[in-house]
C-alpha cells in the first residue's frame, strides 16, 4: 500500500483496547472502541515499539465493503510519531514470517468482536478474554455463526503467547450452551 498517500484517507481515532497477534507472534491488529484496525505485520515491531494499550492514536487507512475494519496506511501514535506502510520490501529487506513453535491450546468464553483480513474477509473472532480465534477464509465463512458477537465458544488448535497476546489457529471449535436457570 506504499503508493497510497495516507493523508488522502479518512482519519479513525480511538483509545487502543487491544492488539491482536498473528499465527506468528506478529502484531497484525488492534482494537479501537469495537473497531479491528489491521496492521500488516512487516509494522509489528514498530507498532510493539510504540503503541500500547490506553494510548491514543490516529489512523488512516482504507475501509473495505461489508466490514467494519480498517486497514491501516499510517499510524500516529500519541507522541506524533508516524508509522507509515512503505510495504513490505522497503530498504531492500524483505518481511520474513518468524519462526514460532505453537503450542496446543484451548480457550472458551464470549465471542466480542468478529476478526477479518484487511480485505474484509472474514478470519475469526476475538473473545472477551482476549484471545484471538483465527482460521482461514473458507473455514470462517462456513463457521459464521461461531464467530458473531455474543457466541459462545469453546476452541482448539495451535497457538502462540506472548506479552502481546494470545492466538489459536482453530481446528475445532463448539458452541456453548447455556442453560437458563427456571426457578
Amino acid at each position: 500500500m506504499h503508493w497510497i498517500d495516507p493523508a488522502s484517507l479518512p482519519e479513525t481515532r480511538g483509545k487502543v483496547k487491544r492488539v491482536l497477534l498473528n499465527p506468528h507472534g506478529e502484531i497484525d491488529g488492534l482494537v479501537l472502541g469495537s473497531r479491528q484496525i489491521h496492521i500488516p505485520p512487516h509494522l509489528s515491531k514498530q507498532i510493539a515499539r510504540h503503541v500500547a494499550p490506553g494510548d491514543a492514536v490516529s489512523v488512516r487507512g482504507v475501509k473495505p465493503r461489508g466490514a467494519d475494519i480498517v486497514a491501516a496506511v499510517s499510524l500516529t501514535t500519541k507522541n506524533g510519531r508516524v508509522i507509515l506502510d512503505e510495504g513490505p520490501h522497503h530498504g531492500g529487506d524483505k518481511h520474513h514470517k518468524p519462526h514460532v513453535d505453537q503450542k496446543p491450546m484451548e480457550a472458551s468464553g464470549e465471542v466480542v468482536l468478529a476478526l477479518y483480513g484487511p480485505k474484509g474477509e472474514l478470519r475469526g473472532a476475538l473473545l472477551d478474554d482476549g484471545t484471538s480465534l483465527r482460521m482461514p477464509p473458507h473455514a470462517a465463512s462456513e463457521l459464521a455463526s461461531y464467530l458473531l458477537p455474543g457466541a459462545h465458544v469453546q476452541a482448539w488448535g495451535h497457538g502462540v503467547k506472548n506479552k502481546h497476546g494470545r492466538t489459536i489457529e482453530v481446528d475445532e471449535i463448539a458452541e456453548l450452551i447455556h442453560e437458563i436457570d427456571a426457578a
